[in-house]
């Protein structure tokens, strides 16, 4: 009996440390944030300049709901291709995670992505955006809110649109995004 109980604690320790062994995307943005190859921003929602912008009460809605930016852009060159697969991996297969829950996939003729979330349908923490091109290389945005739910991202859509925000106070995540 001792024995049995001695393995079905194995067994569970096992389990526990292979579940904590995947890098969370929190811990992947800390870890990558001082890497020369990557570009990291965090940026408060503010930035977005809404304040001017002649918004519906949906998306002030939306607006309120938001709180800050993450941004993390790999620049991929001649010299880091391997880097840039190697990376481009690693955040695919966090996305992976059974907890992002896809909105939306996007295939543009600038690369592609996805659109994912995570939290429950009606109270949405977090909403995460990636796209990679095979040329410019990969950008990752975590958008933080509270309660924002999927209504909110078309409604933030239309909202940044009617603002004056040209993408002033992203610095170098700016001019990767422009190409």
């Amino acid at each position: 009996m001792k024995h049995i109980i001695k393995s079905l604690f194995a067994v569970v320790a096992l389990v526990l440390a292979s579940c904590s062994s995947q890098q969370s995307l929190q811990e992947y943005y800390v870890d990558n944030s001082e890497n020369p190859n990557f570009i990291a921003l965090d940026v408060p929602a503010s930035i977005l300049k809404m304040e001017s912008a002649n918004l519906t009460s949906k998306q002030l809605e939306a607006v309120e709901s938001l709180r800050k930016f993450n941004m993390l852009a790999f620049r991929k060159t001649s010299e880091n291709v391997a880097e840039y697969k190697a990376e481009k991996a690693k955040v695919k297969e966090i996305l992976k995670d059974g907890e992002f829950v896809e909105l939306m996939k996007i295939n543009s003729q600038y690369g592609k992505g996805v659109i994912k979330y995570l939290g429950t349908e009606d109270a949405i923490d977090e909403v995460i955006i990636y796209g990679d091109s095979k040329d410019m290389g990969f950008a990752l945005v975590r958008v933080l809110g509270k309660d924002m739910n999927p209504a909110h991202i078309v409604q933030l859509m239309q909202a940044i649109q009617k603002s004056d925000y040209n993408g002033e106070g992203l610095g170098e995540i700016g001019k990767f995004l422009k190409g």
